[in-house]
């Protein structure tokens, strides 16, 4: 087995994803080890129970061109891509496929600082527009990186953006998701990286229309306890990501978490939104992916 060490490069695909149009190609060039393109989609469907609506980030199979991933999403039972702009919806709308999250601005570069609040609100109010133009639910943001900012004032900083913001979201019906990263492994610096600091945000922000992405990954490096933050938070989170720890690969048993009960807890919750599969395949790219969805589908 290859170590995952020399295969974790997560951060740079992501952030590459997040600043430019150009991301699908530019993940084709800097994707770590691995198949460059599927060897074959995998037949039939791999949900039997829908009780988690799933759908997969992009970035995840830069490799693969968007129609062939919606095409193979769509006969997996996928409602989805995650993390898409605005110019490659139609290509998962020829496929019956919706964008899950709409991506916006550069993840370092983010609300805490309000040097960036002119680019980061342009960037969220368009992806607002675009996807309620299509009448979906959600889009991106980030705190940013902390740059030596202190974290309650980044979270003041935070909070004043987004209540300029989240009355064009509630207009539209769009939800706004901050998402929850570590900065151990993947983001050093990056602000809001732990449940306590998201969910203060957003009791401050005080809208249903601004809400947690509670990355399941990235949360257990931070602090584990990933199902009973779940039961306890989950009325502050509006989406989810999965991925194998350590490493952000397949969710299989190389890996220390257990999705099917993490997906059981979500299940009885009564969320109605998202599970986004965001893993960096080390085999066959659709064959992981169909892997997950079932291993997910509770």
């Amino acid at each position: 087995m290859p170590r995952r060490d020399d295969l974790d490069r997560p951060e740079l695909t992501r952030r590459t994803l997040l600043r430019s149009t150009a991301a699908a190609a530019a993940v084709g060039v800097l994707a770590p080890a691995g198949p460059a393109r599927a060897g074959g989609p995998p037949q039939g469907t791999a949900v039997t129970k829908g009780r988690v609506r799933q759908s997969a980030c992009r970035w995840c199979y830069g490799s693969i061109p968007i129609d062939e991933l919606a095409g193979a999403a769509k006969r997996m039972g996928l409602v989805g891509i995650d993390l898409l702009r605005p110019e490659d919806f139609e290509a998962v709308k020829a496929h019956g496929l919706i964008c899950t999250m709409t991506s916006t601005h550069d993840l370092a570069r983010g609300l805490n600082d309000p040097a960036n609040h002119d680019d980061c609100l342009a960037a969220i109010n368009a992806a607002i527009e675009a996807t309620a133009k299509e009448g979906w639910r959600n889009v991106i943001t980030f705190s940013g990186n902390r740059n030596g900012l202190d974290d309650r004032t980044g979270l003041e900083h935070c909070a004043k953006a987004l209540r300029e913001v989240v009355p064009v979201a509630e207009q539209a019906g769009v939800v706004i998701n901050m998402e929850l990263l570590n900065s151990k492994v993947d983001h050093p610096d990056y602000m809001c990286d732990t449940s306590a600091w998201g969910v203060e945000l957003v009791k401050r922000v005080g809208s249903d229309h601004f809400k947690l992405l509670y990355d399941i990954y990235h949360m257990q490096i931070m602090e584990g306890d990933i199902i009973r933050t779940i039961e306890r938070d989950h009325p502050h989170f509006g989406h989810y990501h999965t991925g194998g720890n350590p490493g952000r690969h397949e969710l299989d048993e190389t890996q220390e978490l257990f999705y099917p009960a993490i997906c059981r807890a979500i299940v009885d919750t009564g969320f109605d939104g998202f599970l986004a599969q965001e893993f960096i395949p080390t085999r066959d790219p659709l064959t992981s992916l169909a892997e997950a969805v079932t291993l997910c589908d509770v």
